[in-house]
């Protein structure tokens, strides 16, 4: 058996160490972001459930049903009650301006927390102190305030589900590139180590995974606004599969071929 007599470069062993630790740390960081997928991921489940029985509540339609349901959240409570304060104010690191309402006690939980409302609509031109105004809740969410025939939805509704879905998609694709990248570093160690020329292949740069990134946000955020529960979960990975893959397969292939 013969055996390899040709002469390693000056520095080889030395640049065969560090790739062996380049690929020890991606390996390292792919199994960190796979277990954040897979935490983020195990919520999906729990946040559709939540979401599903928000968007099934009926209003409470009788004293028994509605007592029977405030432990448990399944119906639409409606609060009323008298306006405390309603100004515009300054919120936030940007000092967004907003329209913040306070209702006087006593009022019943969630409600007795302050509300924002949409500072250009319609409802804030019309709440003023003691009016009297409708709020709708749900468990601990405050769902909407009606006031003079005028409603508005308020924000911090359950639609998160989507998101997780977007949040993972993220996580799992990521984890894929690190362990390319493993792959690579490991690749090289062995070129470095055995004096064979270490080929150039495609880098994964952030032009090249920033479409993986933003494609499952951007969906998630859409479907969320159209669908609902399932149904949105289920778009968001379809059309992330649909564009962000062919879209980095197609920036790897032209850059193989350039």
């Amino acid at each position: 058996m013969a055996l390899d007599t040709r002469e390693q470069p000056a520095g080889a062993g030395g640049r065969a160490r560090d790739e062996w630790w380049g690929a020890v740390g991606w390996a390292l960081l792919g199994v960190v972001l796979l277990a954040l997928s897979a935490a983020v991921g195990s919520l999906i489940t729990g946040q559709i459930a939540y979401e599903k029985s928000f968007l099934g509540a009926r209003p409470c339609a009788e004293a028994r049903e509605e007592r029977e349901a405030q432990g448990t959240g399944a119906c639409l409570r409606t609060v009323r009650a008298t306006v405390l304060s309603a100004q515009a104010a300054k919120s936030g690191p940007k000092k967004a301006t907003i329209f913040q309402v306070r209702l006087r006690a006593p009022v019943p939980a969630p409600a007795d927390r302050p509300f924002n409302l949409d500072p250009d609509g319609e409802l804030s031109r019309l709440v003023k102190p003691g009016a009297e105004v409708e709020v709708v809740t749900w468990r601990d969410v405050q769902v909407s305030v009606r006031h003079d025939g005028v409603s508005e939805t308020l924000p911090g509704l359950p639609d998160e589900a989507t998101m997780y879905v977007g949040i993972t998609l993220v996580g799992v694709w990521m984890t894929g590139v690190a362990f390319i990248a493993a792959f690579g570093s490991a690749r090289r160690a062995r070129c470095h180590a055995t004096g064979r020329p270490v080929t150039p292949r495609v880098g994964f740069g952030m032009a090249k995974v920033l479409c993986v990134v933003v494609v499952p946000l951007v969906v998630s955020f859409f479907a969320m606004t159209v669908w609902d529960a399932w149904m949105a979960a289920g778009t968001t990975v379809a059309v992330w599969a649909l564009i962000a893959f062919p879209a980095t397969l197609a920036a790897l292939r032209w850059d193989r071929d350039s």
